[in-house]
C-alpha cells in the first residue's frame, strides 16, 4: 500500500491528523513558534509525557539562539547542532507519523517542511515488576516480566550482560501493529536458527497478538501434534538461561509471559531450583517428576485395565477390596474413571477461574464435597476416587505439560477400558510416536534423553555437578540437527 507524504503546509498536516484522530480525547496538540518557523507538537497524553516533553524540548528550545529561517533549516539545526534529543531519523510520511504517535512518541511538525521529527516522551502506565504467581521457586531472583516490552527486555539485559545479546524489535501484522522482540546471544544461537525464526513470524498475519503462544501453531511442524513447540516462562532468569544454551527468546508486548525457542520434551522437568539444589537431590526431584507425569497420564487407564481385564495382577487382599468397592456401584468402570476424572477438572477450572477470594474455596471445598458425596452416594468408588485424584495431583508436578497431560489421560482411560491390554499399549505408542515425530526447527525433541548419550546424565534425566556442567555446558548449537 502506498505511503502518504507529509504537506510542507503545517495546517494541512494537523487537519489531516484531526480527521484520524480528532475524535479521540487523549489526542493533543499545541502550535508554538520556534525561531522565525510555525511548529506545532502532537501526542498522546497517558502515553507521553507532556511533562517530561516541556523539560527536554521546550526549554531547551527558548533558552537557545535558532538559526533558521524556514522549516528545512529548522529542521536540520534541530538534527545535527541542537541539544535537544530527537530521533536521528526524520518521518517523512504520515503511516510512520502515525506509527510514532501509537507508540507514544511526541512528534514536532514544521510548517514548511515535508518532515517531522520525533522525540522519545514514553510515559506508558505499567505495573511494577512483581515475583513471578504461576512458577514458584524457592532460590534465585524473585522478578517476573511486566506488560511493558522494553522493560521486559531491560530485565533480560540486566541479566544477560555480554555484548553479544541482542533484541530486534518488529511489528507484527495486526491491526493494532503489535510489537514484539526476538532475543539471543548472536555468540551462542545458531544464525540458521535466528533466521528461520525471524522469517516464520514475519509472515504471520493475526488479527490479534495479545501474547507470545498465538506464534504457538505457525511454528509447529506437525499441526495435529499434542506437544507444544515453545516453552514458556515469566521468569527472566530462567529466559537468560535459555539464552546461554543458544536459544531464542521471544517476549510480545502487552503479554508477561515470554516463549522461548525451541523447546525440548527433559525442558518441562527442569526448574531452577535444580541447578541451586545439590546435584543428588535436584537428581532426585527431577525423576520424581518423570514419575508423576507418567502416573498422571498412565495411572487411571492401566487402573482401568487391570481390574477389567487383568485382575490376576493384581494381589488378592487388594483385588478382595477393589471388587467389594466396585460391587456398590452402578456404572461400569471406565465411565465411573471418566467421569470422575471430568468432574475433578471441572472443579478445577471452576476455581482457577473464579475471583481469588473464593477461588481457592471453590476447588479445596468443590472438590471434598463432591467426591465424599459422590462416594456416599455409591455413584464412584473409593478406589476410583482416590486413583483420579492421585492422578490430578501428579499432573500439578509438572505444570508446562499440563494441557498434554490431561487429554492423554483421558485418551489412555477410553482405549485401556475398551480394548485392555492392546489398548494401553496403542496410547503409549501415540505418546511416543508424538513425542519422536515432533522436530522443532530441526532437532530431536526427545534429546538428550534419546539416543541415550553422555548429555542425558549431564542434564538429561539426572543433573551433573557444577562443576562438570561447567566444563561440559550444553548449547543447542552444538546439538545435531536434521537437514532433511
Amino acid at each position: 500500500m502506498p505511503e502518504h507524504s507529509l504537506s510542507e503546509s503545517l495546517q494541512e498536516n494537523l487537519s489531516c491528523l484531526n480527521s484520524i484522530f480528532g475524535a479521540s480525547a487523549d489526542f493533543y496538540t499545541k502550535q508554538i513558534q520556534l525561531g522565525q518557523t510555525s511548529c506545532a507538537i502532537v501526542l498522546f497524553t497517558g502515553i507521553s509525557s507532556p511533562e517530561k516533553l516541556w523539560i527536554m524540548v521546550l526549554d531547551a528550545l527558548h533558552d537557545s539562539r535558532i538559526a533558521a529561517d524556514d522549516g528545512p533549516a529548522l529542521l536540520e539545526y534541530l538534527i545535527k547542532y541542537s541539544a535537544v534529543p530527537v530521533e536521528s531519523t526524520p518521518i517523512l510520511s504520515l503511516e510512520d507519523l502515525c506509527e510514532k504517535l501509537t507508540n507514544g512518541m511526541s512528534v514536532l511538525l514544521l510548517d514548511g517542511c515535508t518532515k517531522a521529527l520525533a522525540i522519545s516522551t514514553q510515559d506508558m502506565p505499567q505495573r511494577a515488576i512483581s515475583p513471578p504467581t504461576s512458577e514458584g521457586d524457592m532460590r534465585g531472583s524473585q522478578e517476573a516480566f511486566t506488560e511493558l516490552l522494553r522493560n521486559n527486555v531491560a530485565l533480560l539485559r540486566r541479566q544477560f550482560r555480554a555484548v553479544t545479546f541482542t533484541a530486534e524489535i518488529q511489528t507484527a501484522k495486526t491491526p493494532a501493529k503489535t510489537e514484539y522482540a526476538i532475543c539471543y546471544d548472536s555468540a551462542a544461537t545458531a544464525p540458521e536458527l535466528v533466521n528461520t525464526i525471524r522469517n516464520r513470524l514475519s509472515k504471520i498475519s493475526l488479527p490479534v497478538l495479545l501474547d507470545s503462544a498465538y506464534f504457538a501453531s505457525f511454528l509447529k511442524q506437525d499441526k495435529l501434534n499434542l506437544f507444544p513447540a515453545a516453552a514458556y516462562t515469566e521468569r527472566p532468569a530462567t529466559a537468560c538461561a535459555r539464552l546461554c544454551e543458544g536459544k531464542v527468546v521471544i517476549l510480545v508486548s502487552g503479554s508477561p509471559t515470554a516463549m522461548i525457542l525451541p523447546s525440548f520434551f527433559s525442558e518441562h522437568f527442569e526448574s531452577l531450583d535444580d541447578y541451586s539444589s545439590g546435584a543428588v537431590f535436584a537428581g532426585m526431584i527431577r525423576i520424581l517428576k518423570y514419575i508423576a507425569f507418567f502416573l498422571s497420564v498412565f495411572g487411571p487407564g492401566l487402573y482401568v485395565m487391570a481390574v477389567r481385564y487383568a485382575p490376576e495382577t493384581i494381589p488378592i487382599e487388594l483385588l478382595t477390596k477393589l471388587a467389594q468397592a466396585e460391587s456398590s456401584t452402578p456404572l461400569p468402570l471406565t465411565l465411573e474413571m471418566l467421569g470422575i476424572t471430568l468432574l475433578l477438572e471441572i472443579v478445577r477450572e471452576a476455581g482457577l477461574r473464579a475471583p481469588k477470594s473464593i477461588g481457592h474455596t471453590v476447588s479445596l471445598v468443590g472438590a471434598l464435597i463432591v467426591g465424599e458425596t459422590a462416594v456416599s452416594a455409591g455413584i464412584v468408588s473409593t478406589p476410583v476416587l482416590t486413583m483420579a485424584a492421585a492422578a490430578t495431583v501428579a499432573t500439578l508436578a509438572v505444570p508446562s505439560l499440563y494441557e498434554q497431560s490431561i487429554l492423554f489421560r483421558f485418551l489412555v482411560i477410553l482405549l485401556a477400558g475398551i480394548f485392555g491390554l492392546p489398548g494401553l499399549a496403542s496410547s503409549a505408542l501415540v505418546l511416543l510416536a508424538m513425542t519422536c515425530g515432533t522436530e522443532p526447527f530441526g532437532y530431536d525433541y526427545l534429546y538428550p534423553l534419546i539416543p541415550p548419550g553422555p548429555a542425558a546424565w549431564h542434564d538429561g534425566v539426572i543433573r551433573a555437578i557444577w562443576s562438570t556442567l561447567a566444563r561440559k555446558g550444553y548449547q543447542v548449537k552444538q546439538n545435531e540437527r536434521k537437514t532433511s
